[in-house]
């Protein structure tokens, strides 16, 4: 599956509630509000990173527990849109599958913790991420004429929505507050185990 993305920025939990709002104005389906768990995985030499791939856990957990691993190739980027080939498979126990992966000698290279609030919009899928102390994210998927519709019924600068990656926009929220940034519960307690290179 070819996975194309931008992510945007909005700069306080209020801007974020108003685009929320003309999203659903707009005629946009709630589709999942929760948390959500990336665990990222790699050899001990970094060997996936270093081709530019990611292999994820991911667990959205609200009244019950959803489980995916997920495969992203090398990132490209066509037209403006950040563009991976995504391969996902579904499953019901996270732990079970953490086993595995680490019986085959992966490790956690990367925790990230957010609430989101996931809706669809006319083809495009919108997820805001709020993370434990960081800017709110917004990533808008789909083909990138859904991705410009979307876009607009957020009703935020066009300009703020950008091929750039999670480290980028710890490095601006950083630059911009003076504050280190937590992109999981971990971190926010203090313990910056990981780099956010690797997010």
């Amino acid at each position: 599956m070819r996975e194309v993305e931008l992510k945007g920025i909005a700069f306080t939990d209020a801007e974020a509630d108003a685009a929320r709002g003309r999203l659903l104005a707009a005629g946009a389906d709630e589709v999942y509000v929760g948390r959500l768990e990336d665990r990222r995985y790699d050899l001990p030499d970094r060997a996936l990173a270093l081709r530019d791939h990611v292999l994820r856990l991911r667990v959205y957990r609200d009244h019950r527990v959803r489980t995916s691993l997920d495969f992203k190739g090398p990132t490209t980027y066509v037209d403006g849109f950040k563009v991976r080939e995504e391969q996902t498979v579904g499953a019901d126990d996270p732990d079970a599958l953490a086993r595995i992966l680490e019986a085959m000698g992966y490790v956690i290279t990367r925790e990230i913790d957010r609430q989101i609030a996931q809706y669809t919009l006319a083809g495009a899928t919108i997820r805001f991420e709020r993370y434990p102390r960081m800017d709110v994210l917004i990533e808008v998927e789909g083909e990138p004429e859904a991705i410009e519709r979307a876009i607009a019924a957020l009703g935020l600068p066009r300009e703020r929505f950008t091929t750039e990656r999670l480290p980028d926009f710890v490095l601006k929220f950083e630059a911009r507050t003076g504050q280190r940034a937590a992109l999981c519960d971990r971190e926010l307690a203090g313990d910056y185990r990981y780099s956010a290179s690797d997010a």
